[in-house]
């Protein structure tokens, strides 16, 4: 007589019932009986249903006067960044091609850096004239809370080739020190 045991989708699933020994070309294989198997699908697929996700909402063309596409002003896209720490600094990366300097407005609040800006399209194309457009056009931003405090008198920023860094250098750890009770 075969020793009864839960098979291994079993043991994941939570799955109480062992599984039943099944003799397939002569190689014994432990299943776990189908219906069990939907009962305990189907309770999740329930669950998953019943949440909402936030999406974050793409941006919808609205028509002008003159018939062309424009994407509505409200939209702010994101900003991709990398940020990393040296020894004695924070940095934030970012590639941020076809932005100028002067279009980009970098603030520091408490452990928080806000990045904006504006990527101005130069040339106007009718809608009818694109094969693709996948360029992002328009304002984005972008907060990063800061993992460590920092020295904002000293802050750098560099647009180089499109790409902007940001040195944020950490500030002067405080140091413990015992101070003698006199009595």
């Amino acid at each position: 007589m075969a020793k009864e045991r839960r098979s291994f989708f079993g043991k994941i699933m939570g799955g109480d019932e062992p599984a039943q020994m099944v003799n397939v070309n002569t190689q014994q294989q432990y299943v776990q009986p189908m219906q069990q198997v939907e009962e305990e699908i189907e309770p999740e697929e329930a669950e998953m249903e019943e949440e909402q996700v936030m999406v974050e909402q793409e941006p919808q063309a609205v028509e002008e006067k003159d018939g062309e596409e424009e994407w509505m002003s409200d939209y702010e896209g994101t900003l991709n960044i990398d940020l990393y720490q040296t020894k004695d600094n924070v940095i934030i990366k970012s590639t941020i091609a076809g932005v100028k300097p002067e279009n980009l407005d970098i603030t520091i609040a408490n452990d928080m850096v806000t990045i904006k800006g504006e990527r101005v399209k130069e040339e106007k194309i009718s809608a009818e004239d694109y094969f693709y457009q996948e360029c992002y056009w328009g304002g984005f931003s972008r907060s990063v809370i800061l993992p460590v405090d920092i020295d904002s008198e000293h802050v750098e920023a560099d647009l180089k080739d499109g790409i902007l860094t940001i040195i944020l250098p950490k500030a002067a750890k405080a140091k413990t020190k015992k101070i003698k009770v006199n009595g």
